[in-house]
């Protein structure tokens, strides 16, 4: 299902590594906050505890990731000219970096200033990024359903922004604004249209080169993406209009169809060619589940809206979704590319006769299923803590930062194991 792979056109490593090194960190802080904030962050999606906490994963570990993954999938996938991807990635990191922070802070601060720097450098950094990436892959023709699938991601990021900087506009001078509708439609956006198609279009990529699965069939593949595009839009149209029956249809087709996608990759998996499932394909596997769940429940919650009065519902649909699933996918793909990279960044400079690494040297298989295992005791005890905050918010918040750090320090490993490769390789070169 995807186009030719050009390597050839990968840009440096330095350019995605920052992203990929810095995400993990914002794991870290999100732990670290549910720990402080203890079991009050789960009693409402509208405290500032929440909301930080929320946007530490989604900002500063997705969209980190994201990004990073975006500055080496153009070129290579897609045969998009970012121009000079390592200046861009100097400008849009640091800026989406010291954004994520100080949005965090204004939630939990109610600082109009940092909202305002906030929404000024996340502002800067996206609008970077999204000139540089989209000026390159419009020039693209869509002849894949991978490339399809980047252009309305990019496009679906752009609408997430300025719904996300219209409300932190909106904290910071007190405009009078429909909060919760742009509040839901910011969500829709950012996990269903940019998360949700973004993942659709690296899956059909990744699922079948890394985990060693069927492609998926061509039908499916080429429509998924605009369909969700389609309902978010006309959920968007139904939010202004107030027509709220339309906003529950648009919501349960979200929902049907992202079973389907969720359904159609679990299939693939259980015909891939290798027996033994490794970390990224567990990674996939419960992120699949956990999705599906939380698809689920938002169709549940359209039928029945009582539902979304249980104390426990609103924080499992958002622990399903984001650390669930989101989480689980992005750490599964981070296993799979930085070994990846680093290995072909490797061979670019190997002479022939020269012996290649091995992927495995660079980061081993079984500290990748020590740390999944990590984060599926984090997931189980948030998921618990849904219903027992008192007792198990805190043990949460610890196991998710642990969970986050480890995932840090096994892929600076790898970028060590790298780096002392490549100085391995000009030494033998040097001395042949």
């Amino acid at each position: 299902m995807q186009g030719g792979l050009s390597f050839d056109n990968a840009p440096p490593l330095a350019a995605p590594l920052r992203f990929f090194l810095t995400a993990p960190l914002f794991l870290v802080l999100a732990g670290l906050l549910l720990v402080y904030a203890g079991p009050d962050i789960f009693a409402s999606r509208w405290l500032p505890a929440t909301l930080a906490l929320v946007h530490l994963i989604t900002i500063g570990f997705m969209l980190q990731v994201m990004i990073g993954a975006l500055l080496q999938v153009l070129p290579v996938l897609a045969g998009a000219d970012i121009g000079r991807p390592l200046l861009v990635a100097r400008l849009v990191h640091p800026a989406l970096t010291l954004g994520t922070l100080l949005l965090a802070a204004g939630f939990l601060s109610a600082s109009p200033w940092f909202f305002r720097l906030a929404a000024v450098l996340l502002l800067a950094a996206i609008a970077v990024f999204l000139l540089a990436a989209g000026r390159g892959l419009a020039a693209q023709p869509s002849t894949s359903p991978t490339i399809r699938g980047l252009k309305l991601s990019l496009l679906s990021l752009a609408v997430t922004v300025a719904l996300g900087v219209t409300l932190a506009l909106g904290l910071a001078h007190g405009w009078s604004l429909p909060y919760a509708d742009l509040t839901d439609l910011h969500a829709g956006w950012g996990l269903g249209a940019w998360g949700g198609v973004l993942l659709a279009a690296m899956a059909y990529v990744v699922v079948p080169m890394f985990q060693l699965t069927p492609g998926y069939p061509a039908r499916p593949s080429w429509w998924f993406p605009p369909l969700i595009v389609i309902l978010l839009l006309l959920w968007t149209v139904a939010a202004a209009g107030g027509w709220h029956w339309l906003v529950a249809a648009c919501q349960l087709g979200l929902a049907a169809v992202g079973c389907a996608f969720a359904g159609l990759t679990l299939r693939l998996q259980l015909q891939r060619r290798r027996a033994r499932a490794d970390a990224t394909s567990r990674y996939w596997q419960s992120g699949l589940f956990a999705a599906m769940a939380a698809l689920l429940m938002l169709a549940a919650a359209t039928l029945w809206p009582s539902l979304t009065e249980l104390p426990a519902w609103t924080p499992l649909f958002a622990i399903l979704l984001i650390a669930g699933a989101f989480v689980s996918f992005i750490a599964g793909m981070l296993y799979k590319i930085v070994p990846f990279l680093a290995w072909l960044h490797l061979q670019h400079g190997i002479q022939v006769g020269m012996p290649a690494p091995n992927m495995n040297r660079l980061l081993a298989d079984s500290a990748m299923q020590r740390q999944m295992r990590a984060h599926q005791l984090a997931l189980a005890l948030l998921v618990a803590a849904a219903f027992l905050p008192d007792w198990l918010a805190r043990p949460a918040g610890g196991a998710l930062a642990v969970a986050g750090g480890w995932l840090f320090w096994n892929l600076l490993q790898a970028a060590l194991r790298y780096r002392q490769q490549a100085a391995a390789i000009v030494a033998r070169q040097e001395a042949a």
